[in-house]
């Protein structure tokens, strides 16, 4: 007989499948609905959110289930920081590693990773996700570290 897990790792795990989840639901309305069409660099963010979710469902029925929600935050971790890259090629605070375009599959031109193409605040959604995935991480991290027991 398996415990069950303590309040703060259930809610922990409940963050680690729903925040990639939203923040890539997110990003496929931008895409879909508004043609926000993704760069390169946009694809790099989205990679670590698939693995989140997955290691997110790895959690839900295999065992040392802390692990996997801590390994899933990793992975959000790791998108928040390309995001956090990504934002600093849109604001010209580094030169970016590609010629920063991407293709659109409906149409001839390019997308360029060097200019934003929407923001709210003055921040770009490469800079929305470096946020909301570090503070989200972070957020997960604590939940797992807390003393609480079930």
């Amino acid at each position: 007989m398996t415990t069950p897990l303590p309040r703060s790792d259930k809610l922990a795990q409940r963050l680690a499948l729903a925040i990639p989840a939203l923040l890539l639901a997110g990003a496929y309305v931008s895409e879909y609905g508004f043609g926000l069409f993704p760069c390169e660099m946009c694809w790099w963010q989205r990679y670590p959110h698939f693995a989140a979710i997955g290691l997110a469902l790895i959690s839900t029925f295999a065992a040392q289930k802390r692990m996997w929600i801590g390994l899933a935050a990793l992975a959000i971790a790791i998108s928040g920081a390309i995001g956090a890259f990504h934002a600093g090629v849109e604001y010209g605070w580094w030169p970016s590693p590609l010629g920063c375009t991407g293709s659109n599959p409906f149409s001839l031109e390019f997308v360029r990773c060097d200019e934003a193409a929407w923001s709210l605040f003055g921040i770009s959604l490469a800079g929305w996700n470096a946020l909301l995935s570090i503070g989200s991480a972070v957020a997960i991290w604590v939940l797992l570290l807390a003393k609480e027991r079930a």
